[in-house]
This record gives structure tokens, sequence and C-alpha cells, in this order.
């Protein structure tokens, strides 16, 4: 599978990401061309050769006739599910925009739907976002990684007013990422880079081990005297040890329970489930002086630790819970959209260690059309396999 790992060594932004992309290889006029599948008018799009600190790279510039114009989450997520785009590019597209809403929603305290994007909804970060998802498609890039990002400090100016470095909404996308500060005085990640990293599920950490086949750079518009403004992009086929370096490093909280009332138990892994987890098991376990107990066993990420102790020690009568490290490969996967005879819905696709395609309904997607149709959750299930099929 094709595998670029971005280097953020001076942080990352849509512009930089799209120059980054463009220098690997994805043709401007393309990229135009591409973009015409929404209805944006009144924008152009440049790619200039620039130098930063001796480093060659290439600087995208968007030109628009809008000035300051304000676009809503609802009405860009309406613009891309109704747009022609491929399904890769439109399911990538639409989580960049949602992880940048929800975060705006929390920080400003409105509902995600109504968030005004300012200068995240104006058409030039629209064309850097799905300019960014078209050139991954381009390219082939199945799954990404990054480092860990900086994020500059200082203060910031924009619609809201002036706001600290690194932006509130920044600090909400980036949630769960590893990043560090820093002594430059500027903003080194914006939302819409943020926002590009986590909508496409990279992972974090140091570079895997590479068959580089690429290595692009893009520039920002500052230049900085201690350091090139620039995102490294490094496009490879991942090799050997790549799959552990990949690895995520989780955390299974555990405890044995041998006296408390099994009711419970379905109560507690629902709420399990609501402080984050991301899986929840119950074992058979034979507990001292022959008793039958229960091993619970819980698997999440380490900053939600605390809270599932919590939930284990308020929730049941465990006296003691105990946890270790582990790590987890995943197949690279994301949500996309398909027509199937029940309509349009969402399936999971994922990629498999050869580069083939995997195609997975969803359960409660499933479950919907049974009980909406009343239909054998079997057919149900059998139907939308014959409509992936062929995309296999």
């Amino acid at each position: 599978m094709s595998f670029a790992y971005f280097d953020c060594f001076s942080g990352i932004s849509g512009d930089m990401t799209l120059g980054a992309l463009v220098h690997l290889g994805v043709p401007v006029d393309w990229l135009k061309g591409s973009l015409q599948a929404l209805p944006l008018d009144g924008f152009d799009m440049q790619a200039h050769t620039v130098t930063r600190h001796g480093m060659t790279a290439v600087q995208v510039t968007v030109q628009t006739e809008e000035d300051h114009h304000h676009r809503h989450y609802g009405h860009i997520r309406s613009m891309l599910e109704n747009s022609p785009l491929a399904a890769r590019v439109k399911s990538r597209s639409l989580a960049i925009f949602e992880r940048i809403a929800s975060a705006e929603a929390k920080v400003h305290g409105c509902p995600v739907d109504h968030v005004h994007f300012h200068e995240v909804g104006a058409m030039d970060a629209i064309v850097d976002v799905v300019g960014s998802c078209l050139a991954m498609e381009y390219l082939g890039i199945e799954a990404l990684a990054a480092s860990a990002l900086p994020l500059g400090r200082g203060f910031v100016t924009c619609a809201h007013g002036v706001l600290p470095v690194p932006a509130p909404a920044v600090l909400e996308i980036l949630k769960g990422v590893p990043v560090y500060g820093g002594d430059v005085d500027i903003e080194l990640v914006t939302p819409t880079g943020a926002g590009i990293l986590t909508g496409t599920q990279a992972k974090f950490g140091p570079m895997p081990p590479l068959n580089i086949s690429k290595v692009g750079y893009g520039a920002g518009t500052r230049e900085l005297s201690r350091q090139p403004n620039l995102l490294r992009v490094v496009l490879g086929e991942p090799v050997g040890a790549a799959v552990e370096a990949q690895a995520e490093r989780l955390l299974m909280v555990e405890t044995c329970i041998d006296d408390m009332n099994p009711e419970i138990f379905g109560y507690l892994m629902e709420t399990l489930f609501g402080d984050g987890a991301l899986d929840v098991f119950w074992l058979p376990a034979q507990m001292k002086k022959n008793r039958p107990g229960t091993l619970v066993q819980v698997l999440c990420a380490p900053e939600q630790k605390d809270k599932i102790i919590a939930r284990l020690f308020s929730e049941t009568t465990s006296l003691g819970v105990r946890y270790h490290e582990v790590k987890r490969v995943a197949l690279p996967r994301q949500t996309v959209t398909v027509d199937s005879a029940y309509g349009t819905l969402a399936v999971k696709r994922a990629v498999g260690p050869d580069g083939e395609p995997r195609w997975i309904p969803e359960y409660e997607v499933c479950r919907r059309i049974a009980q909406e149709r009343k239909l054998p959750l079997r057919t149900v299930y059998e139907t939308i396999r014959r409509t992936l099929r062929p995309l296999s």
C-alpha cells in the first residue's frame, strides 16, 4: 500500500499540505479540474516553487472573489454529500470538516450544524481540504502517519477576536495527539491542518521503516528566521518492522469480580463505552476459594485510564484494578457511503496487507434497515454484501 508520513517540524496548515502533495507530483491543472465537481465559482489556484533556508518547496495560493464569505457547517456538509466526488475523497473531506466543526461548536457553545466557519469556511480553505483529499487519492495514499506537532505560541487574530496560540479549536481537535510547545511566536498548527491529520485517521509517532519513493515539501506563507517553514511529506511503502512501528500503544485495564449481580454487567459495558473504551470483554475466571467469577477487561487509550478506573470502582464491587500497556495494529479504515438496494448507506472500508480493500456493513445500519423494513437481519447483510462484492 502507498503510505505517507507527515514530518511536521514546522507545523501543518491546509496550504502547506496541498503544497507538499503537489510537490510529490499532483498536477495543479488536474486539481483545479477535479474541484469543478463542487459548486465553487470565482477561484484560481497557483503553485510556485520557492526556497526556505535553501530547500526547494511548493507554495500553493488560492485566489478567490469572496470577501470573508461565511459558510456554516451544514452547508459545507450538504455540498460535499451531494457532490460527484469519489467515495474516499468525499468521506475524508467530510471527516475533516466534521472534526473542525465539532471543535468549533464546543469552543463557542453552539450546535455543530450552526457553526459558521468564517476563515475555515472560506473558499480557499474548502479548496485546501478537498484539494488535499483529491491529491491523496491521485497519489494512492491509503494510510498516513505524522510526527508530534509543534504548537507555537503568542496570539492570532481571527473573526472571533484575538485568541491565544494554539487556538482553542486546535487544542480540541488534537485531543489524544502528541504535541509539544515551542519558542516560535506564530501559529504553527491551524485548525485546517489539525483537521486534515485527525480526519484522515493518521497515526502519530516516529517515522516507520519505509521504502521511500518520493519526498515533497509544502511551504507556509511566512519566512521563519530560525527554521524552514515547511511541511515534509514522505511517500513510500512500509517494510519489515513497519507494522510494529505503526502499532498503537493502548492500555488494558482489568479486574476480577465474583460477588456482583450479573444484571449490572450490561449497564457497565454501556457506561464503559460511553467513557471512551475501545473494547470491553467478560471472561470466566476461577478465583480464590474456588469461586467462579468474571474477568473484566477494558481496552482504552492511555488518556482514558483514570475515567475507566473510576467507572469500575463506582459501578462494580471490585476493590482493586490493574492495568498494563498493550500494542494494537489496526488495518487502515474509514467509513464511506455506497448506493445499495436500501438507498445510500454507510459501510466500513478497510485495506488489507495485500492492498486489497475489504468492505464491511455496519451493524447499526443493518439493524435499523431490518427493523424499519421488517426484514431478517441476515437478509439485509447478504443484500448489502452483494452490493459491495463488485467494489472489492
